[in-house]
């Protein structure tokens, strides 16, 4: 297995709106989007900001935020002062922990839901200390995150932890107390470990030693439950499944249902045992082209090619009411009539933003790579685009080094630059693909 490369400091150091990142090409900020939800309006004062102060362009991140590249010019006092105004920097002591993936095409609760946990999440004091790498989840989604909140049978949320399922259920008025509660324990847990396992603090659920199930706990006595309760729920049903509606995709497709973790009982030897993770969700694809909401209007989704967003298209976008990032770094403008929908697709098309799911840059993505990077070995954006044709199969990263930034989380295709060249690698097993760049991609990303 490839060795994950050390960290170089125990310090988190994640960039953000006011903590901003040395980059090769100058500062950088990244801006939280929780659920990728933002406004023509706050698309216009980020697109003014990238132009007075930056390179003129947004980037769009793998966890559906924006950042702003190459900030020479800017005075970081004014930018924080225009980010607020615009309502993108509601907290400044919270503003790096503002991490909330949902949906591309959530429904009203659950955007309601992303709503109401950014909003608490910035009163909670003691959720300032949280990871800059956190990740909360409301709904479905391909990312992986520390606490999710999933909807399942009967209107109740399964709690998920780290992607494995405890039994813990809640109505969808106790989500957001039930994922603050995990954060909460999250820390305490981190805490309690601390110098146990390693001298860098945890940044993940994950990292904890055996952290889902002890977190479960914690999280569980907090919420009011009995430790005997958890594991105890029953298995998520699945929801059902969506159809074909005058032959638009409904989004979010069916999932596979999620798999009962049970706990040992109270009472019967150690309440906090190794979890197995729950079976993976069933990825929902990119939405791309017109497709319906379910709530009798529909939506249209373009791929931001290699997540650089700026020009024309950037001034089109900002004329829209509503906006979603995505995580494959795309947009969806929602809540459009039929007719609406067919226009924007047309103009979106025209501006360089691709609509159809056979273009070439469906299910590619690079990092910043050269010159951006200092640690990049080569323009992979350049030679990304070069590259590149439409497949049907795994999606494939461009990645400049060995960290491997904005990497899928799940299968994809790996082509790492190296002092001789990319390496190109099927995830996660690694199954290396040797020959001409451009082939091995091919035939790595066949399925």
């Amino acid at each position: 297995m490839r060795a994950v490369p050390a960290r170089e400091s125990p310090v988190d150091a994640c960039p953000g709106a006011l903590r901003l990142h040395k980059a090769a090409d100058g500062p950088l900020a990244r801006v939280r989007l929780p659920g990728g939800m933002l406004t023509g309006p706050q698309l216009t004062a980020l697109a003014s900001l990238a132009a007075a102060f930056g390179d003129g362009h947004l980037e769009l991140t793998s966890r559906a935020n924006v950042q702003l590249r190459a900030l020479r010019e800017a005075d970081p006092a004014v930018l924080a002062a225009r980010l607020s105004a615009a309502g993108l920097l509601p907290s400044e002591t919270h503003e790096t922990v503002r991490n909330i993936a949902a949906p591309p095409l959530a429904d009203a609760t659950i955007r309601a839901l992303v709503t109401d946990l950014d909003r608490a999440l910035c009163a909670t004091p003691a959720l300032a200390a949280l990871p800059g790498r956190f990740l909360f989840a409301i709904g479905p989604t391909t990312l992986d995150a520390d606490v999710a909140a999933l909807p399942v049978a009967d209107e109740a949320f399964a709690i998920l932890f780290a992607g494995h399922d405890a039994g813990l259920r809640v109505a969808a008025d106790g989500v957001v107390a039930a994922l603050l509660a995990a954060a909460n324990a999250f820390l305490a847990e981190r805490a309690a470990q601390a110098g146990s396992a390693s001298d860098a603090p945890a940044w993940r659920l994950h990292e904890l030693p055996n952290g889902p199930a002890r977190v479960a706990v914690r999280t569980a006595a907090v919420l009011g439950l009995p430790t005997s309760t958890v594991g105890a729920g029953k298995p998520a049903d699945a929801p059902p499944a969506s159809v074909a509606t005058d032959g638009l995709p409904l989004f979010p497709p069916p999932l596979e249902p999620v798999r009962q973790i049970g706990f040992v009982r109270e009472g019967m030897g150690d309440p906090t045992p190794t979890l197995t993770p729950a079976p993976t969700l069933a990825p929902a694809p990119a939405p791309i082209g017109v497709v319906r909401q379910g709530d009798g209007l529909v939506a249209v989704g373009a791929l931001v090619p290699l997540g650089r967003l700026g020009g024309e298209a950037l001034r089109l976008l900002a004329t829209a009411r509503r906006l979603v990032v995505t995580p494959w770094r795309g947009v969806v403008v929602p809540d459009l009539t039929p007719e609406a929908a067919r226009r924007w697709a047309r103009a979106l098309d025209d501006a360089g933003l691709p609509v159809d799911p056979t273009t070439r840059w469906a299910g590619v993505t690079a990092c910043a790579g050269r010159p951006g990077c200092a640690k990049s070995l080569a323009d992979v954006r350049a030679d990304a685009d070069s590259t590149s044709a439409y497949s049907d199969g795994l999606p494939v990263h461009w990645i400049g080094c060995a960290r491997g930034c904005g990497s899928p989380s799940g299968p994809h295709v790996r082509v790492e630059a190296t002092p001789s060249g990319y390496a190109v690698t099927r995830q996660p097993d690694e199954e290396m693909f040797t020959g001409d760049t451009a082939r091995a991609v091919a035939a790595a990303r066949r399925i």
